[in-house]
């Protein structure tokens, strides 16, 4: 059921927070930090390949899993289709309607489809660059259920549309842009034999360029514009004004991310829906400041981010807003320090061995580990070789309290400032 949040004479539905999973340590960070539906591709046929992913006979767990917390799950065939991935593809489709996966999300009308065939709910990925409400129209003669619209659209078209359809909207919150239209983009392929319409891209917008005048035999090394490699979107400072354009499901980009950015980021926006639709004594109260927003904004940062842009959402962005970024701008990096030996569930205490570095009280460390996920906890007491002790060093042995269960061979973190 979706939540609604009245305010004078408005409603306002509760948006569902999407996830990306590239593999079973993201898909359990992104669970655990609040998501209410996560999306997922297999090994064949999704625009992320180089995504760890996971396997068809995967299924069952995964959906086992997600639906034992009450979340949704979305599986993603968003790629071309060529003549000779047909039979794969409709045993794909055939596997998701016998497993239970609530939709797929697709482009190729080959996918949509056998969707339709199958009785399988269908939603149109953003690769089909819907941009309108007769396009919208269109696919929802064909059986789709939701629409995600093109990253292109500003939050006023977005607005019109929403008034015009009542297929399910959904939109990009957070994560990497592209410089392509709606992610269209042939120079991976052109460059390298990578196709980013196949899911293979390997971001050659990202990398220093070589300017080559032959008639002298000189050439500049451009290395300071990377006019072709756009920020991250981030919309923690306007969410606010999303859910109030009706926007049913908001969408984190990042399959090929860490799982601790999967984490925080669901976990930040996580915070912000909640704010909003915040109740005090049953009465709706928005609790979403702006200074809860800057708060929100500055635990973003702390992971991996190209600097943040509003995107398209407020009209066509300059070159200066939009793009022009290398290489991450998080405040924080994450340092290996070594590893769960044992955990005690009873007294909620972690034996961890530091395999080199250091680590202090007051120190934030990660835990991670496939069946785990990542758990983020500051030290605020621990025992060195069996010693109260402040400091720890390479070789150590160190026991600490957590609350939450980890297991043994986790990995351990610590989370450094980057001045």
């Amino acid at each position: 059921m979706i939540s609604t949040y009245h305010t004078q004479q408005t409603t306002y539905n509760k948006p569902e927070l999407m996830a990306p999973a590239g593999d079973w340590t993201m898909l359990r960070a992104a669970v655990s930090n609040g998501a209410d539906a996560v999306y997922f591709g297999l090994d064949k046929l999704n625009m992320r390949a180089k995504a760890a992913n996971f396997k068809v006979d995967e299924l069952p767990e995964i959906i086992s899993y997600c639906k034992e917390h009450n979340v949704k799950t979305y599986l993603t065939l968003n790629t071309i289709v060529f003549e000779e991935e047909l039979s794969e593809l409709e045993e794909i489709v055939i596997a998701a309607k016998k497993n239970n996966v609530d939709a797929i999300i697709c482009s190729d009308l080959a996918v949509a489809d056998l969707c339709f065939k199958y009785q399988m709910p269908f939603c149109i990925s953003t690769q089909s660059s819907i941009s309108n409400s007769l396009a919208a129209d269109v696919y929802k003669r064909m059986g789709a259920v939701r629409i995600v619209l093109a990253r292109e659209c500003s939050l006023e078209e977005i607005k019109k549309i929403r008034a015009k359809t009542d297929l399910e909207i959904e939109a990009f919150i957070h994560g990497a842009m592209c410089i392509a239209v709606s992610g269209r983009c042939f120079m991976s392929h052109h460059l390298f034999g990578k196709s980013a319409n196949r899911g293979e891209c390997v971001q050659p917008c990202r990398r220093v360029y070589e300017a080559y005048d032959s008639s002298v035999d000189k050439s500049l090394i451009m290395g300071e514009d990377y006019v072709m490699s756009p920020k991250d979107l981030c919309t923690i400072k306007f969410i606010d004004q999303l859910i109030e354009s009706g926007i049913d499901s908001f969408k984190i980009e990042g399959r090929k991310r860490a799982p601790e950015y999967v984490a925080k980021v669901v976990s930040v926006y996580r915070q912000a829906i909640d704010l909003y639709f915040s109740q005090k004594e049953g009465v709706p109260k928005n609790l979403l400041t702006d200074e809860k927003k800057k708060e929100l904004l500055s635990e973003l940062e702390t992971v991996y981010n190209r600097g943040f842009s509003s995107g398209f959402y407020f009209d066509v962005p300059s070159s200066e807003e939009y793009a022009g970024v290398h290489g991450s701008r998080a405040t924080t990096r994450k340092v290996y320090v070594g590893k769960v030996a044992n955990y005690f569930k009873d007294i909620e205490i972690a034996h961890i061995i530091l395999e080199t570095g250091e680590i202090n009280v007051d120190d934030n460390i990660l835990i991670i580990g496939d069946t785990t996920g990542v758990i983020e906890t500051k030290i605020e007491m621990m025992n060195v070789n069996d010693k109260v002790h402040p400091t720890a060093k390479k070789g150590d042995e160190i026991t600490l309290k957590i609350p939450t269960l980890v297991r043994r061979n986790d990995k351990v973190y610590l989370i450094k400032n980057i001045n």
